[in-house]
């Protein structure tokens, strides 16, 4: 009895095969030396960024040290952020999407692996802004207010509702 064999062509098998693994979740990425442009929003070749599922005080924002007197927070995060992300180069990010001004909203690490949003709320220079993280930095934010770390060391306004205040409208927090 011979059998004769069919045979598959292997090359579209392979190119769908490719196709699907580049596009499996959609997400982007982008790497290389990053641009602090302020707490919570970086710059990697021209691109935007805005870390994912945190918020960090806003440019014209000012918060208060344990003895009330006011300091420039967001100016205290933007620059702790840099000095982070200049220690372990360069940086991945990998996008999940744009926001309403743009920028590809995204969870970044550094060359050594470690997450920058995390390290952000858990350092208390950004909070975790639940409506969009679900909660995932809820234990780096217990670490923060635990230690009194970066904005948990006084007061401050949460910057989604400083925002909502300085433009009159309801915060969407």
């Amino acid at each position: 009895m011979n059998l004769m064999r069919k045979r598959i062509p292997l090359f579209p098998l392979l190119l769908a095969g490719l196709l699907l693994s580049s596009v499996s979740a959609g997400a982007e990425q982008f790497i290389g030396r990053a641009s602090v442009i302020d707490g919570d929003t970086i710059e990697i070749a021209g691109q935007r960024i805005r870390l994912n599922g945190i918020d960090a005080p806003e440019s014209w924002q000012a918060c208060r040290d344990a003895a009330g007197r006011p300091y420039r927070c967001s100016k205290d995060a933007a620059f702790a952020l840099d000095e982070f992300l200049s220690k372990s180069r360069p940086i991945r990010c990998v996008g999940h999407g744009k926001d309403r001004y743009r920028r590809v909203l995204a969870d970044c690490f550094r060359a050594d692996g470690e997450r920058v949003n995390s390290w952000l709320v858990r350092r208390g220079w950004a909070i975790d802004w639940l409506r969009y993280s679900k909660g995932v930095f809820r234990g780096d934010q217990a670490i923060a207010q635990a230690a009194r770390a970066g904005v948990w060391r006084g007061s401050f306004e949460i910057p989604c509702e400083a925002r909502a205040a300085r433009s009159k409208r309801r915060a969407a927090c």
